[in-house]
């Protein structure tokens, strides 16, 4: 979930970035990159994963 999450997140920042947007001096391209770099961190730490080995 959270790797579908970064890529949607890295899509905003690539648009942001062509366009040379900014939202209220807060959303960036650079913000949407921390946040989307922190979600592919959750993922690679293995939160958000639908599928849970058996515990023996």
């Amino acid at each position: 979930m959270f790797a579908l999450i970064a890529a949607v997140l890295f899509v905003l920042a690539l648009i942001f970035e062509i366009a040379n947007l900014a939202v209220g001096g807060v959303l960036t391209a650079t913000t949407l990159t921390t946040a989307g770099l922190l979600c592919v961190a959750l993922h690679l730490m293995g939160l958000g994963a639908t599928w849970k080995p058996l515990r023996r």
